[in-house]
């Protein structure tokens, strides 16, 4: 496995400032913003696209200092009712997926997005229960008449220029759960799987090692993102885990994002980097900050240093004692 970081958190750093800083700290890779919510302050694929020496250059930064691109990330909601908005995200998900597939980059990160509840719609409806019967009747119709057809085609896409898709399971999009993400793999095929970031399972009471058991038996994560989640006891019976307070007022929410290390402790952690190398997941392991409580070099440096801990770096070698 590779140690990387999701690049966005110095996004005020230049690129090469930001692949020397990496560098210095031993990391192995990086996964690069190229639009929607990341913005694309390293990576702006429409200059990458029109100019060869733009990209070439690009490329060198990168492979100079002897670093992997573990994926170009995007992350937006292609499915969202305001077409413009919609448009948008889509636009820059192609011209990810293109750009990936001219760097040999293997991995694009977004989301599913979410649509909303009928063709007219102003605003995305995520249902969360079964009844009233109105959300299964919603449920459906986003299934079927936006989020299949869609992801289908960009599946075909990405396949076609040998790039995988990797959703990251977030609440308020379509796709938050192994049994979600697995059910638009199989409609529209394999190039969509997960890039899994065990916060948001903890967060939705989901064990993230039963998640990597799950998904990874299906061959379906492509990537992975490495943040904690710590719950309070006392708020979760207040607000419960759909939480809507703002991640500002972290006295009062049920739940918040940690720095690896400091929501679950490093046995877990390594239970999950464990369970990885157990389905086969021998990529990169992305470092994400967002942790209201340290600043991004403090908060990231940790993370590293509690990941170097744990993290398995060598191939498989023989049973020597079998």
């Amino acid at each position: 496995m590779k140690l990387g970081v999701f690049s966005v958190l110095f996004a005020q750093k230049s690129l090469e400032e930001t692949l020397d800083y990496i560098k210095s700290k031993g990391l192995d890779a990086i996964e690069i913003g190229t639009g929607g919510y990341p913005g694309n302050a390293h990576c702006d694929p429409d200059a990458l696209l029109a100019d060869e020496s733009k990209l070439q250059a690009f490329k060198d930064a990168v492979e100079s200092r002897g670093i992997t691109i573990s994926a170009l990330s995007c992350h937006g909601n292609p499915l969202h009712p305001q077409k413009d908005i919609a448009s948008a995200d889509d636009a820059v998900i192609r011209k990810t997926i293109q750009l990936a597939s001219k760097l040999g980059v293997t991995v694009v990160n977004t989301f599913s997005g979410c649509p909303g509840d009928h063709e007219g719609a102003k605003y995305p409806n995520w249902p969360i229960a079964p009844w009233p019967n109105d959300f299964q009747d919603i449920l459906k119709w986003q299934w079927e008449e936006k989020i299949i057809p869609y992801w289908t085609e960009i599946g075909k896409l990405a396949a076609e220029n040998n790039v995988k898709i990797g959703l990251e399971l977030h609440g308020g999009f379509s796709v938050h759960s192994p049994a979600t993400l697995l059910r638009l793999r199989e409609a529209a095929g394999d190039a969509i799987g997960a890039n899994l970031d065990p916060s948001h399972m903890w967060w939705q009471g989901i064990d993230p090692v039963q998640a990597i058991h799950i998904l990874g038996r299906a061959g379906a994560i492509h990537h992975f993102h490495a943040k904690d989640t710590s719950i309070d006891p006392i708020n979760v019976n207040h607000h419960g885990v759909t939480d809507m307070q703002s991640y500002s007022l972290m006295l009062d929410r049920a739940w918040q994002f940690r720095t690896v290390g400091y929501g679950h402790d490093l046995k877990t952690w390594a239970d999950i980097i464990s369970a990885l190398r157990l389905v086969g997941y021998d990529y990169v392991v992305s470092i994400e900050h967002e942790d209201g409580l340290m600043s991004v070099d403090e908060g990231f440096t940790k993370a590293v240093q509690n990941l170097q801990q744990i993290l398995i770096r060598e191939p498989l070698g023989e049973m020597w004692w079998v």
